[in-house]
């Protein structure tokens, strides 16, 4: 389970190597930086995980001294991101591209085999939570990506069992369901037809 000290690290050691990361030409970034003790190491730095540990820092209820910490960290973010932003935005771009044939691949692979693939719903749905914050951040997206997510939420609609919030309760606040919708059920192993 994360922490606010594992996002916040996350983030910090991301803005460490953030130029770099956002004038090369890829998506996954190595990155350094040790996690809280007792945590799994970092992931590689990509943008969509750095606007999720974001998202998830803000939703954790927070003490005077972490608040401060966040305000630091999310005042160093959006310095880079006005310095940087072209590069920013095609990063979001091309991220977003990537992330939606990882979604994409991931709902494939369920409607071929549901009961091989619906207990991997609550690790890849962060795919789908990260297409939402990218999308919010990149200029150029295609039409037919657009409508791709469209097609893979409709149909993610279709067979999704509503049920309680998927992740930490503690940050729920962060993800209200009208608009995260997504975070708010499991995929059955059986499903019904849509």
């Amino acid at each position: 389970m994360k922490s606010f000290e594992y996002d916040l690290g996350y983030i910090q050691a991301g803005l460490e190597v953030m130029e770099s990361f956002l004038l090369s030409d890829e998506v996954f970034w190595p990155l350094s930086g040790n996690p809280p003790e007792g945590a799994a190491d970092y992931p590689r730095l990509t943008l969509g995980g750095l606007l999720l540990a974001h998202e998830r820092l803000a939703a954790y209820p927070m003490t005077y001294p972490q608040k401060a910490q966040f305000q630091r960290v999310i005042l160093d973010m959006e310095h880079v991101r006005s310095k940087w932003r072209v590069a920013w935005e095609t990063k979001a771009g091309h991220s977003f591209s990537v992330r939606l044939r990882m979604w994409r691949d991931f709902i494939e692979d369920y409607q071929n085999s549901p009961q091989d693939n619906a207990d991997r719903y609550v690790y890849e749905v962060r795919r789908r939570v990260m297409l939402k914050l990218l999308k919010s951040e990149g200029g150029g997206l295609q039409d037919n990506e657009v409508d791709l997510l469209s097609g893979l939420d409709g149909y993610l609609k279709s067979v999704l069992e509503m049920d309680e919030f998927i992740w930490e309760a503690r940050i729920q606040t962060g993800f209200p369901k009208d608009v995260y919708w997504y975070l708010y059920g499991n995929l059955p192993p059986k499903p019904k037809k849509p």
